[in-house]
């Protein structure tokens, strides 16, 4: 069973930086875990958990990624295959960052692009994220 460990969120001021991390352990029972893209998403309180970032799979050369529009410039997102690790690297926070940041696999091997929720899993337990002076 594979299961995912986000960790690095905090309580920071406006302008500052945190990364977030992201351990996957255990194995899936199909395809390579590195054949999956993997993305990261929040959920700010009273809202709908929505897309923040994605990063392509091993199959794509090179590696893909895709933001938000309002973390473009903002956030890094990186990817270790050897060490089963996603990061979210995340400068110049604003108090609308405020939220609980999950993690998660594609549902499907070799695609990119999509960001629908519903189409991810399994998820992570979630990192909270605080904004504020």
């Amino acid at each position: 069973q594979v299961q995912l460990v986000e960790s690095g969120g905090g309580l920071v001021q406006p302008g500052d930086s945190l990364t977030l991390t992201c351990d996957v352990s255990g194995r899936s029972l199909g395809s390579d875990l590195s054949r999956y893209s993997m993305g990261w998403f929040r959920q700010a309180p009273g809202k709908e958990r929505e897309f923040v970032a994605l990063i392509s799979s091993i199959d794509w050369t090179p590696i893909k990624t895709q933001y938000r529009d309002s973390v473009k410039g903002r956030f890094v997102i990186s990817r270790d295959f050897t060490k089963k690790r996603i990061s979210l690297q995340m400068n110049s926070l604003k108090p609308e960052d405020t939220a609980v940041y999950y993690c998660a696999f594609d549902r499907l091997t070799r695609r990119f692009g999509v960001t629908q929720v519903p189409e991810f899993s399994p998820w992570g337990q979630g990192t909270q994220v605080s904004v504020s002076s």
